[in-house]
């Protein structure tokens, strides 16, 4: 861990010999997920292109990976009175299964719009949903109060470094999977909401890889990364709800992982609710997998032209697969 101040104030940001600790302590428990590459991708992008298949992890997001890593080092002493997260439905999931393989009591907040298959997942890993209006109140003060109530530890999404250093193993596996290969990113792109898989992913790679591109992907008119690097400023987007990317609309980047990511990636691309629809087709059709709209914005992104990997080894990060039945049918038909 490293400190730094923001905002004026003193905190703690993690470093990549912290996702190597955290990759320990994942070790035989997540998931190692492949990289999945595609001839007929690389022929649509010009480019060596790999798909980092975060779908298939535990919960079936990478969210499994920062919540393991921050639950597995709250103190034996202190389990005992739970966790509280506030989620829309991956970090929700990868927190009620990370409490339950630590015997934890897991409360999640959870919007009344979240997915219906992500709130039956989270109920049945075992935790207790406390459900929120999103457009009207504030998810984050409802978990304060139970915390503090209940006397149990908060399991923020992303702004969070043991959080943070977790969703980093991801970009950890990429490098030494692509290292087996005998070859090096020179492009990674990543679909961002608070921005800590973003900022894990990138203090991973750019240890190693320091010239590595890497870049935020977003759905149009939540594209709070892009707008941030732009300004230099934390922006937040005008709205909370009214995307089918359900697990990429944060109100604006978190304090700690834009400190990491305005100096790291500093660069995003946004794409279309039409865009983001083809890409899960693409993947669906092409390659077999399942992905969510929130998981194949990076997809998408590279498929319509908005990253340009043309003669270069590209990474997209598919983040997550817990899409609806009904959804999914819509987009792939």
């Amino acid at each position: 861990m490293t400190t730094s101040r923001i905002a004026g104030r003193a905190a703690v940001l993690p470093t990549a010999a912290d996702v190597d600790k955290a990759a320990e302590r994942l070790a035989g428990i997540a998931t190692r997920t492949p990289l999945v590459s595609s001839r007929v991708l690389d022929e649509l992008t010009g480019g060596q292109v790999f798909l980092k298949a975060e779908m298939l992890q535990r919960t079936g997001s990478f969210k499994f990976r920062g919540a393991y890593n921050k639950l597995s080092t709250i103190p034996q002493v202190r389990r005992a009175a739970g966790v509280v997260a506030f989620s829309s439905g991956n970090h929700a999931q990868g927190v009620a299964a990370a409490a339950a393989l630590l015997h934890m009591p897991a409360v999640i907040v959870m919007p009344r719009d979240a997915p219906a298959s992500k709130l039956a997942r989270t109920a049945a890993l075992g935790a207790e949903i406390v459900l929120y209006d999103r457009a009207r109140e504030d998810r984050e003060a409802i978990a304060r109060e139970i915390a503090a109530q209940r006397r149990a530890e908060i399991v923020p999404p992303y702004d969070d470094p043991m959080i943070i250093a977790g969703q980093g193993t991801a970009g950890r596996e990429i490098i030494e999977d692509l290292a087996a290969l005998g070859l090096a990113p020179d492009a990674v792109i990543v679909n961002a909401s608070g921005g800590g898989l973003t900022a894990g992913i990138a203090l991973a790679v750019k240890a190693h890889e320091p010239s590595a591109q890497i870049c935020t992907a977003e759905p149009v008119d939540f594209d709070d990364h892009a707008r941030s690097f732009r300004s230099g400023q934390r922006e937040r987007n005008a709205q909370t709800t009214g995307s089918i990317c359900d697990a990429l609309m944060s109100p604006s980047p978190g304090e700690l992982t834009f400190e990491i990511n305005r100096t790291l990636v500093g660069q995003g691309v946004t794409a279309s609710e039409a865009e983001v629809a083809r890409a899960v087709a693409f993947a669906f059709h092409e390659l077999k997998l399942v992905v969510e709209p929130g998981g194949a914005v990076a997809l998408a992104a590279l498929l319509s032209g908005k990253v340009d990997v043309e003669g270069k080894v590209a990474v997209a990060v598919l983040s997550g697969g817990n899409v609806d039945a009904d959804l999914f049918a819509r987009l792939v038909s």
